[in-house]
């Protein structure tokens, strides 16, 4: 089993991240310096201005620890890495697999629907006395609603179009329910729907900043298996866009992600201090928030679950690069079909 390694996520603006031996460092003026021993880390995420030395990036890319840069409000500019690895055999086979999905497809729509099930039935188990009649009826619709779009899916030989209109079905199903499942004290804190770009309310504010942060784990794990994270299977290719990183997410969302989101609120983590709104109507983590969130993102991380396929049990974080594996394993025809990841 691969080591579970530690990402340094460096939200203070104006920090500087410098290479001293085997060591990295990194300094806030007026702060003592933080260092993190090279052997220790996977990955470094830097938000907003943050000065990065050459010698870092040089020692960082021989060493396979990505660098990934976002701006301050948490959207993906670059990346710094080493050479390129990879099987070209495995890269040809995922290539040709991406022309006919439809199995692969299937399984991680599958997934994601049957876990955005389980997160309604968790909340709704959780805080059954609390919920007022008409949201718990609602809840319990969704619910039924999305056990018919799994046997439609689980039992169809639909196509990739069809399967991207379930999935899209799914999604409004458990999204039209998701304001129900947010029990903060603070009024503010709400959730009108699902908006990306920009977030407008704190809800999706949240759940963006996640979501962000569990894309940069997935690419990595296929980068690090040696798949091409650019050609994936349910997303369509685009420019720019991580699609295979996309597809691996889709099915870890509602548990790793999701989950995490409500948590942070109903237990009174996150607060609406920890929102700020912008004059285009955006809404945006502060700075504090992040620290928040970042912190419980790497605990959650470390939970353990046993894998349904593996029969094993793994911390969550080690959950994309498995997932990736398994997905190798299939293209290269070691597994007849790809194992999607169950919540339970």
């Amino acid at each position: 089993m691969k080591k579970l390694l530690n990402t340094l996520y460096v939200t203070t603006e104006g920090a500087a991240l410098r290479k001293d031996g085997e060591n990295l460092v990194a300094e806030v003026e007026g702060r003592a310096p933080v260092r993190v021993p090279f052997h220790m880390l996977a990955s470094v995420v830097a938000f907003g201005p943050v000065l990065l030395s050459p010698p870092l990036m040089q020692a960082c890319a021989s060493r396979g620890v990505v660098i990934a840069l976002f701006d301050r409000n948490g959207r993906f500019q670059a990346r710094v890495e080493g050479p390129t690895t990879g099987n070209v055999l495995l890269r040809r086979a995922q290539y040709r697999a991406s022309e006919r999905p439809e199995a692969i497809v299937k399984g991680l729509v599958a997934a994601k629907v049957a876990n955005q099930r389980a997160v309604l039935q968790r909340a709704l188990r959780d805080y059954s006395e609390e919920t007022p009649p008409p949201e718990k009826a609602a809840i319990e619709g969704a619910i039924a609603r999305l056990g018919g779009v799994l046997r439609t899916i689980s039992c169809s030989e639909a196509d990739v179009d069809a399967l991207r209109g379930a999935e899209g079905e799914a999604a409004r199903l458990y999204f039209s329910v998701f304001d129900h499942l947010v029990r903060s004290p603070d009024a503010g804190i709400v959730f009108r729907g699902r908006s990306r770009r920009p977030p407008l309310d704190p809800m999706n504010a949240l759940l963006s900043f996640l979501y962000t942060l569990l894309t940069h784990d997935c690419r990595s794990a296929a980068e690090s298996v040696g798949l091409d994270p650019s050609v994936g299977f349910l997303h369509r290719d685009r420019p720019g866009r991580p699609s295979l990183a996309l597809d691996l997410m889709e099915e870890l969302r509602p548990a790793l992600v999701d989950r995490l989101a409500l948590s942070l609120v109903n237990r009174r983590q996150i607060r609406i201090g920890d929102f700020k709104q912008e004059d285009n109507g955006a809404v945006l983590m502060t700075e504090d928030g992040r620290k928040t969130v970042l912190a419980a993102w790497q605990e959650r991380k470390k939970a353990e679950r046993r894998h349904p396929f593996l029969e094993e049990t793994a911390p969550l974080g080690l959950v994309p690069l498995l997932q990736a594996q398994l997905l190798a394993r299939h293209l290269r025809g070691d597994l007849d079909a790809y194992p999607p990841w169950f919540w339970k």
